[in-house]
């Protein structure tokens, strides 16, 4: 995920759950890993010597969460100390790839962008966990949501251990919407009109501030559409089908939307733009993070006045594009016995519980349904939402040149929005580029 924290950061401190930075370059060629001798996984257990784990993490409000959860991991554990490496995004992966080719890791636990983890797990870079999981007791993998859970796992191996998610949500003014008796979108034809009929020009107020940004963020707002048009980026089978009618009513109904309900000049719009003009009145919907509804309903956080407003529904069409990061153990580690026990400790259903209730997006489902969440939390039906959203979701690619594919998707279909292309233009140099990079020319 990649998401600015000029705004964000420093109006809402840790009331929020973590996001990323913006844009992340096209993914390189994957480098020949140096091989790391296999070690059985153990049980969770107490190391015998002091060990010093080192954690690489983006810099973000999440973060912080948890390296205020660390003493207590460390009074449980003692022989275990944690050390974080907290960075920009931009910079994480190119550090986690040259740790991966040292004959000794840099990093003992690292965090998986989603789009990463078939790439880093085909090239061998990342320990199975299998073993660690079937060993730990009362620990319940299948707790995690379904679909979150399946990113972790690759040629039917378990590589990460889901951290937090970023799935998509339709947040809206609600009060907007009862004055006016609207009913809350759940086609794409209802969402645009419903856009349509609240922009009002000539007072500067628009139906949807949305992300035509080139690149990662027009494809991550954009595939929603996709999905609810009845398209995706390949069949079941593996054929890419971006190109075919769904793909193209999808675009169409896009470009639509921008040109008629958007605000003007928002062409090169991402994440920091359309959440100030959901928070300064100017816009009564967005397609975004489904934790932005805590941030926009904070009264201390950047909507001011508004706060308390706004309400999270899933996407019109039902399916959300899914994003998440995960913990992973990297395959050169001397510590992988260790690394696994902070895991563990971190993603069990008690301490991911405390981490939800003090900002962390959720990822266990019985942590969503826990009424000591809800009322200490953001409420029941917050956390209900947000399980109905991750249940009926899909990453935004998979595959070992998953970056690759983002980016060029994200390239075309910003050219069309800008007018550059046609539609059908744009869809077709858009799949014949993903074909190539998958081997289908």
């Amino acid at each position: 995920m990649r998401v600015s924290w000029r705004l964000v950061s420093g109006v809402v401190a840790l009331l929020i759950v973590l996001v990323v930075s913006a844009c992340a370059p096209v993914t390189q060629p994957t480098p020949t890993p140096t091989p790391a001798p296999q070690q059985p996984a153990a049980p969770q257990q107490e190391m015998e010597e002091q060990v010093t784990l080192t954690i690489i993490m983006e810099e973000v409000p999440d973060y912080d969460i948890v390296a205020k959860l660390v003493p207590q991991f460390e009074a449980e554990h003692p022989n275990i100390k944690i050390k974080f490496d907290a960075m920009p995004y931009d910079a994480m992966r190119d550090k986690i790839l040259t740790s991966f080719l040292a004959p000794e890791a840099t990093y003992d636990v690292i965090i998986v962008d989603n789009p990463w983890m078939d790439e880093f797990a085909l090239a061998d870079f990342l320990t199975p966990l299998d073993d660690y999981i079937a060993n730990t007791p009362e620990y319940d993998f299948d707790d995690f949501v379904a679909p979150l859970k399946e990113i972790g796992v690759v040629n039917g191996k378990i590589y990460g251990v889901p951290y937090y998610n970023y799935a998509l949500g339709l947040i809206i003014r609600q009060d907007i919407f009862d004055e006016r008796g609207l009913e809350v979108p759940t086609t794409l034809d209802d969402y645009l009109q419903t856009i349509q009929s609240l922009t009002d020009k000539d007072k500067g107020f628009y139906g949807a501030a949305m992300q035509p940004q080139r690149g990662y963020k027009i494809f991550e707002e954009w595939k929603n559409w996709l999905y609810a048009a009845g398209g995706n980026l390949f069949d079941e089978q593996g054929n890419v089908i971006l190109d075919n009618e769904a793909g193209q009513r999808a675009l169409s109904m896009y470009i639509e939307a921008y040109n008629t309900a958007a605000p003007p000049n928002s062409l090169n719009w991402g994440f920091d733009e359309a959440l100030r003009a959901m928070a300064a009145g100017q816009a009564a919907t967005m397609l975004s993070y489904n934790w932005m509804l805590p941030t926009l309903n904070n009264p201390e956080g950047p909507a001011g006045e508004l706060a308390g407003k706004f309400a999270l529904y899933p996407v019109p069409g039902g399916k959300a594009v899914l994003g998440a990061w995960h913990w992973a153990i990297p395959h050169n580690s001397k510590n992988k016995d260790a690394a696994w026990t902070f895991i563990a400790w971190l993603t069990s259903k008690e301490v991911d519980k405390e981490r939800v209730i003090m900002g962390g997006a959720p990822t266990r489902i019985s942590v969503m349904k826990d009424p000591e969440v809800w009322e200490k939390g953001y409420g029941q039906e917050y956390y209900e939402t947000v399980l109905q959203i991750l249940g009926n979701s899909e990453p935004l690619a998979r595959g070992p040149k998953a970056e690759e594919i983002i980016q060029v998707v994200g390239t075309e279909l910003n050219a069309a929005v800008a007018g550059e292309k046609t539609v059908e233009q744009a869809l077709k140099d858009a799949a014949d580029k993903v074909r190539e990079i998958v081997g289908q020319k």
